[in-house]
């Protein structure tokens, strides 16, 4: 059962289209390059390719208190060649199908104890907001103790804009915290109750000018699996891993993230 955006939904759908507008390339669709007023296609082109009438897709961009359908919504992910995160978060911001992740609950005993079972390959459990709720000991010593902060402080992304220490030990530290942003944003759109985000949102802005201007884009992309490099705090030495996020399951809510040794390099000269 659908329910109406609110006009801060509109505003935030019309702004992801035209964000995702101007990364579409003419000559992909077959259209003249020629000089642009602006990056990507026109939005009388984009209402062609996806079927709808110029004033129709010009309403959506705008904001106007229309409801496109699903099947509207489908033809535009299409044209836009979204991604399986950036067409659910079309679809969230669109209010059309209800939110389908929500946060909040206390996690399994079963869960906890496998996170600590893991040991020695650090992990933690966090959830959509990414609260840390439950972590190893390899992951405490490779970042930070959390045990020793207050709960509130237990935040990925309020961590890597708020301590300091992250800035040093995690290596690529800025492509880092924009993914963390893109992911974060993902998921508010998706949430029921997006005021423990926005709560969030408005301490994070307040304190970091980074975090600031980095919210106002409009990018969301998942954290499923990737590359981090991070410099232990007390070694100094450059640890390499791959992160895997994995979603328990009957929790979407959760994601266990380990981090998993990467071999080091082939050196044919050694």
């Amino acid at each position: 059962m659908s329910s109406r955006p609110t006009a801060d939904q509109r505003r935030e759908f019309g702004a992801f289209l035209t964000s995702r507008r101007a990364l579409l390339q003419p000559k992909d669709f077959g259209l003249p390059e020629g000089p642009r007023r602006t990056p990507g296609l026109r939005r009388e082109e984009v209402a062609v390719l996806v079927g709808v009438s110029v004033s129709w897709y010009t309403w959506l961009e705008q904001g106007r208190d229309i409801q496109p359908s699903a099947d509207a919504l489908k033809r535009i992910s299409k044209v836009f060649k979204l991604d399986r995160v950036e067409s659910a978060h079309l679809f969230a911001l669109s209010a059309l199908e209800p939110p389908t992740v929500a946060t909040g609950g206390a996690i399994s005993a079963g869960l906890d104890q496998l996170v600590r079972a893991i040991n020695p390959i650090p992990a933690y459990v966090r959830n959509t907001r990414l609260d840390i709720l439950a972590w190893n000991d390899a992951v405490a010593d490779l970042l930070v103790d959390y045990g020793s902060l207050l709960p509130h402080e237990r935040n990925t992304l309020r961590l890597l804009f708020l301590y300091r220490p992250y800035r040093t030990q995690i290596l690529d530290w800025e492509q880092m915290a924009r993914g963390m942003i893109s992911t974060f944003r993902a998921a508010r759109a998706q949430a029921p109750d997006k005021a423990p985000f926005d709560s969030l949102v408005e301490e994070l802005s307040q304190q970091s000018p980074e975090f600031r201007d980095w919210w106002q884009d409009t990018a969301v992309q998942g954290f499923e699996e990737g590359r981090k490099r991070v410099v232990h705090p007390l070694t100094g030495q450059t640890l390499d891993f791959t992160y895997v996020a994995l979603t328990p399951e009957g929790r979407p809510d959760l994601s266990l993230v380990t981090y998993i040794p990467r071999p080091p390099a082939y050196d044919p000269q050694s």
